[in-house]
């Protein structure tokens, strides 16, 4: 990913503690790096003079409309598709998220 040279790189801030607390996840989390990942990101972002962003944990990045803005106050794990309740707009749930977090990284850097 580095090697592409982005202007920047955002991600997420995880709650992975709590994410262990789900017993239909936590094994599959368990299994994951997450900590090494972001570790090796930040360390070749650094490398190759890319900025990398952290976003909040609390930030909406899947309860926002990429499209409009608006923000759902409930969005459950099992919907997969993000549905706009405001302005109707249908996209993919981690789709919408990416979106958010790359224009908040645009916002900022």
């Amino acid at each position: 990913m580095v090697k592409t040279k982005p202007e920047y790189v955002v991600m997420e801030n995880l709650n992975t503690k709590g994410m262990l607390k789900n017993k239909k996840i936590s094994k599959a989390i368990q299994e994951q790096t997450f900590r090494e990942f972001r570790r090796q990101m930040e360390y070749k972002c650094r490398w190759n003079n890319i900025k990398f962003i952290l976003v909040n944990r609390f930030y909406p990045s899947s309860k926002t409309c990429s499209s409009c803005g608006s923000i759902k106050d409930k969005l459950s794990l099992s919907e997969r598709t993000f549905r706009c309740n405001d302005c109707g707009y249908e996209i993919d749930r981690d789709l919408n998220a990416s979106i958010n977090l790359k224009n908040y990284g645009k916002s900022i850097a």
